[in-house]
């Protein structure tokens, strides 16, 4: 879905519940109107019943220029919001699959509603790529965002989402079985979701599950990683692109210096600019500091060598 589209989605959502349609409020009424006139200027379908019989308000988000556009659309949603005593969030998961310049564009829509003061907050989640993304599609990102960062979980906390809810089974985990478990995942939650399934399954209604059952789990849960989880991540990859996953891969446990990685392919890092900047944008790898790349999910680089290494 384009960004303009799932806006006007969401915010169709947000004026429907701030003020119902058989009770509408003048304000929500003209930030329909505004709604309708976003709508009418980018082509986008109406989506619903809720401007019908609503005239578009002109000169309000209808410029073509979708940072203006937008802009004014979170304008009128924040002060219908603000006039009835609410407040407006709305959530973006995969942030960093936005294109620059939509990225650039719903930047500068938050920095206004900021610079007004109104209730309306966006939370975005993403890879570790999207502060260098956001600063890239606009310099003030950074000022303007509160950037969270969520790791690995710690040895205590991938302990206790296993232990945790095994006991309400009546089920207990060796201290054998959860050591291999956290050292085999680094502690990345999918991944202690996913061995810790398949101990689960193979322990077959044992009362207890043992470093035996993990050792056979391992295997089963490497394998539906491999051919679900990160087999997805390079299906759409180019050859060029898989031969700079290989070559990081041959450096060990990343962070790299992008310098290394072009060496190790035999080429001068302008050479695989191109290359690199489309594994960021794709998700795979992040610049975690200047000149420097790394794989964005722990693992990746076992299944780089594993199923993409040149045989």
């Amino acid at each position: 879905m384009s960004l303009p589209n799932a806006m006007a989605d969401l915010v169709r959502k947000v004026l429907l519940r701030l003020s119902p349609a058989h009770d509408m409020a003048d304000r929500v009424r003209r930030a329909l109107g505004v709604l309708k006139s976003f709508q009418m200027r980018w082509n986008l379908p109406d989506g619903s019943d809720l401007t019908v019989g609503l005239d578009s308000v002109p000169g309000w988000a209808d410029s073509g220029l979708l940072d203006e556009d937008l802009a004014g659309l979170f304008t009128e949603v924040g002060e219908a919001a603000r006039e009835r005593g609410r407040g407006v969030l709305i959530t973006l998961d995969e942030v960093q699959y936005l294109k620059k310049e939509d990225l650039g564009a719903l930047i500068v829509g938050l920095h206004q509603i900021s610079q007004n003061q109104l209730p309306f907050l966006l939370v975005a989640a993403g890879l570790p790529s999207v502060p260098a993304l956001a600063a890239e599609a606009r310099s003030y990102a950074e000022r303007l965002f509160d950037f969270r960062t969520i790791n690995s979980l710690g040895e205590e906390d991938a302990r206790a989402a296993l232990v945790t809810p095994a006991e309400r089974e009546g089920v207990a985990w060796v201290d054998e079985a959860l050591d291999r478990i956290v050292a085999e995942t680094k502690g990345y939650p999918y991944f202690v979701q996913e061995f810790g399934k398949q101990s689960w399954d193979v322990a077959e209604g044992a009362d207890r599950i043992t470093a035996a059952d993990v050792d056979a789990g391992v295997p089963l849960a490497v394998d539906e990683l491999d051919t679900g989880f990160f087999r997805v991540r390079v299906d759409g990859t180019s050859d060029g692109e898989r031969e700079y996953l290989v070559a990081m891969a041959a450096l060990g446990r990343g962070p790299h210096a992008s310098g290394r990685v072009a060496a190790a392919m035999g080429k001068d890092t302008p050479g695989v600019g191109a290359l690199r900047h489309k594994l960021i944008e794709k998700g795979l790898c992040y610049s975690p500091r200047y000149g420097e790349i790394d794989f964005t999910v722990p693992l990746f680089d076992d299944f780089v060598r594993r199923r993409l290494w040149p045989t």
